[in-house]
């Protein structure tokens, strides 16, 4: 198996003594793993921030085999890491990202809205511009893995124009989030989003 894609960088993790397991958002092939050799060195590891996009080569001999993996940066967001809400806004979409979705299979839409948050998060003068596409992310992850929500039970706003709406749109998705995909890994995932919700409430 071969084969060279962009992709979003959503997780990392330490592997071996030099080395990085990825976690790759693709257009093609949805989240994909790889073995990064250095990938913990100081040349690679800004290059493996999540948000940041790269062009990415997998290679390994089987299908059932975990990847190496090659990694040139496109586009590095590694600015925005300064700033703790635009910070926390792209951890939490990417960790909701690399959490949820099985690896290996397509998943377009997902793929194209993440690229669409973190380019608001990267443009947008304002944290409610973003914040709002955030809720709409998180409501896309529940429909494309078969957990959608009907709006009239759940009285999710159609329009999240202001700070309320947008807390109450954080507050349901993240009740039918914990209960229905990241209940086994509560608190290691949804950490990262308390800490962004917090962070909203006091830039409110």
């Amino acid at each position: 198996m071969q084969f060279r894609t962009r992709a979003l960088v959503c997780a990392i993790r330490p592997h071996g003594e030099h080395g990085t397991i990825a976690r790759l958002m693709t257009p093609g092939s949805g989240l994909m793993a790889g073995y990064v050799r250095g990938g913990r060195s100081r040349r690679i590891r800004p290059i493996l921030l999540p948000g940041n996009i790269v062009e990415a080569e997998f290679r390994a001999r089987t299908e059932e085999q975990l990847a190496g993996l090659t990694v040139e940066l496109v586009t590095s967001r590694s600015g925005l890491f300064a700033e703790p809400l635009a910070a926390s806004g792209i951890e939490w979409a990417c960790a909701l990202t690399a959490a949820t979705l099985p690896e290996g299979q397509a998943y377009p839409h997902i793929h194209d809205a993440l690229d669409a948050v973190l380019s608001a998060i990267e443009a947008a003068p304002s944290a409610r511009r973003w914040a709002s596409a955030l809720v709409r992310y998180e409501l896309l992850i529940l429909r494309e893995l078969g957990f959608g929500l009907d709006p009239e039970k759940t009285a999710i706003p159609d329009a999240m124009e202001d700070w309320p709406a947008i807390f109450e749109g954080f507050r349901l998705t993240g009740h039918f989030l914990g209960r229905d995909l990241l209940d086994e890994r509560r608190n290691d995932v949804m950490a990262a989003r308390e800490r962004l919700v917090e962070r909203l409430k006091r830039a409110a």
